[in-house]
């Protein structure tokens, strides 16, 4: 059962989010030949004031 987590910035729909989940299913079956009802995927969205990098808030160096 193959899982797959996808961290994020929030604000995606989802539909978005839905051809994400398509996409990484399909390739997982490709690539490892398992089958695609053991994939799972769990998207984590994260605010950006959540989320440094580089030593900065992405919040900052990413403004709306």
């Amino acid at each position: 059962m193959p899982i797959i987590r996808v961290e994020m910035f929030e604000g995606r729909d989802a539909r978005t989010k839905q051809e994400l989940v398509e996409s990484l299913t399909s390739e997982m079956v490709r690539i490892t030949g398992c089958s695609a009802a053991s994939v799972n995927v769990v998207i984590n969205n994260v605010a950006k004031e959540d989320w440094g990098l580089g030593g900065e808030l992405a919040s900052t160096k990413f403004p709306d």
